[in-house]
């Protein structure tokens, strides 16, 4: 296994410049992205300046962000940076948003960095040496059982195709809100996902993945002891089309929970397969 430990420094610093700019900007004028969609100047103002110091901290690896696409050399790393992860709450002024760049190689998250700025915690990991908080180890929570375990669901869809795309969202809500706990949405992947890092909820479900919004707190899950699948239970990568986690434990019965109950069926239509 390579040890990435060596990059996080430097994901720190550029997360440093991020998070002064976050902090003392305000939103500015919103560029529409679509319907319902957003960029504010603070998103292009970090992934502008991030871009341009990570090229010169580390020339040999590129970077994909949210707002301007990938740029720079591709020797088999590639930075993935969402530089507002949460614009809406962020321009509405809530605090839970969050910048999130993570570090990706054949198709796998190997080292992230989030930042919470309004929330004061600072979230890391690099494969093979655990996950932290604010330099603290982390660890999943323990539940195991449905009844007693609160779960994130990822935003509703908007924008082309978004109606039938809900249908299966609002389905899958009807079905976790008959069972579990609790159910949230915190409008940020990145904080979905080292929530449950943190041990502050117990399972994670989004039916999409973009790079950018999952590639740090996928691997700060799976450090902290989550297990991270696509929606047919096989290992989370960069191409699977949704986000799922869970400890261990619970992840088993939460599968069973938002597959099709009438079939036995994930949620791709086929039965999953690697818990």
């Amino acid at each position: 296994m390579t040890d990435y430990t060596d990059l996080l420094p430097i994901a720190h610093q550029a997360v440093d410049l991020a998070q002064g700019i976050m902090r003392t900007m305000q939103p500015g004028v919103l560029t529409a992205k679509g319907d319902r969609d957003m960029a504010s100047e603070v998103d292009y103002a970090i992934e502008e300046q991030v871009r341009a110091f990570l090229a010169e901290q580390t020339p040999a690896i590129g970077l994909l962000g949210e707002e301007n696409g990938t740029t720079g050399a591709d020797y088999g790393l590639t930075w993935a940076l969402d530089p507002v992860d949460g614009t809406v709450n962020f321009v509405h002024g809530s605090p839970l948003c969050a910048i999130s760049l993570g570090l990706i190689t054949e198709n796998r998250s190997v080292l992230g960095v989030i930042d919470l700025p309004f929330l004061g915690t600072r979230y890391s990991a690099a494969e093979g040496n655990g996950a932290h908080a604010n330099g603290q180890a982390i660890s999943v929570s323990a539940t195991n059982r449905i009844g007693e375990a609160v779960v994130a669901i990822g935003d509703y869809a908007v924008g082309e195709g978004s109606e039938e795309k809900n249908r299966d969202r609002f389905d899958l809500t009807q079905r976790l809100a008959t069972s579990m706990q609790r159910i949230r949405m915190h409008g940020s992947a990145a904080i979905d996902l080292v929530w449950l890092a943190d041990g502050r909820i117990d399972a994670v479900v989004m039916l999409a993945n973009k790079p950018w919004d999952t590639a740090a707190g996928v691997i700060i899950a799976r450090e902290a002891g989550a297990v991270v699948t696509d929606r047919d239970g096989s290992p989370h990568t960069v191409e699977s089309s949704a986000t799922i986690a869970a400890n261990a434990n619970l992840l088993p019965g939460f599968f069973d929970l938002i597959s099709d109950p009438s079939t036995g069926k994930s949620l791709s239509g086929t039965r999953a397969s690697t818990l």
